[in-house]
């Protein structure tokens, strides 16, 4: 495509995911906020540092796209970092900002504001960074490839891209169609809709020999996490895109980029869901 069918096509796709059915991310997340303590702060720098496979931030610049909570901003910020926090939706960016004023009032070096990795002007604006980082996000935009090539231009050259997305798995197809009634559904539909779900995972543990109360308990080592709010972003997070090890690998190639690490799931039916490979890449080339 030449230049202007890029500058034509691309107000048309932002317009698109805006009129788009979204689930209400930051409304979830307002809840889990309150519920961050210094054991959270800590799994979640674990988290941070393993992926990208370093021992320390200090000095680096980050942006964390789609920061949703908050956490990992915190997190980074708190290894000293320099943070730029950015979310589309407002709910999430309120929810950044109250861990950055609970935590981090006044800093400087930690930036939160709203706006969308779909949007160009706002990403070249933005400047370049010694770490990208977007865990969970780039998959619910509703332009999944386009807005892991925005994302991208904005590592410096041999800085690190840090995502997790959707594992591509064959029940993507029912996920989607649940997930967009989930978003449209009453409260009282969502509870039921989980209660199935919790259900079903239950006498699957119990099938397995594995203990439920015991994924549940130690669910909180998982990033720092929480499963009932993780619950009800999976199954309300729509828009909903999922892709391969291998597919991700062509398309990060394609932008100038090396695999450094991932963790990636085995294939399966999804039946609980398909849950996020992460991966970790470098910029090599232009």
């Amino acid at each position: 495509e030449d230049m202007s069918q890029q500058i034509e096509v691309m107000p048309r796709m932002q317009q698109a995911v805006r009129d788009e059915i979204r689930f209400g991310f930051g409304e979830n997340w307002r809840a889990f906020v309150a519920n961050v303590d210094d054991d959270r702060i800590r799994e979640a720098e674990k988290s941070l540092l393993s992926l990208l496979g370093l021992q320390r931030l200090e000095g680096k610049s980050l942006l964390d796209i789609g920061s949703g909570s908050g956490l990992f901003s915190l997190a980074a910020r708190r290894m000293g970092a320099r943070v730029h926090s950015f979310d589309f939706d407002r709910a999430s960016v309120d929810c950044t900002t109250s861990l950055r004023e609970r935590y981090c009032s006044g800093d400087p070096d930690w930036t939160v504001e709203q706006g969308s990795v779909l949007d160009p002007d706002y990403m070249r604006r933005l400047g370049s960074f010694d770490i990208v980082y977007s865990w969970g996000v780039l998959h619910h935009t509703g332009a999944m490839h386009e807005a892991i090539k925005q994302a991208a231009t904005r590592v410096k050259l041999d800085g690190l891209f840090a995502f997790a997305l959707y594992r591509k798995t064959r029940l993507c197809w029912a996920w989607t169609i649940e997930k967009r009634w989930y978003t449209q559904a009453s409260p009282a539909a969502q509870r039921w809709a989980r209660a199935v779900y919790m259900a079903a995972l239950r006498a699957a543990c119990l099938v397995s020999g594995r203990s439920y109360a015991a994924h549940i308990a130690n669910y909180r080592s998982n990033r720092g996490m929480d499963f009932h709010h993780d619950l009800h972003d999976w199954m309300g997070g729509y828009p909903y895109e999922s892709i391969t090890p291998a597919e991700v690998e062509t398309a990060m190639n394609g932008l100038g980029f090396r695999h450094l690490r991932s963790v990636v799931r085995p294939f399966g039916f999804g039946v609980f869901g398909s849950g996020c490979d992460e991966y970790c890449y470098q910029r090599i080339g232009s």
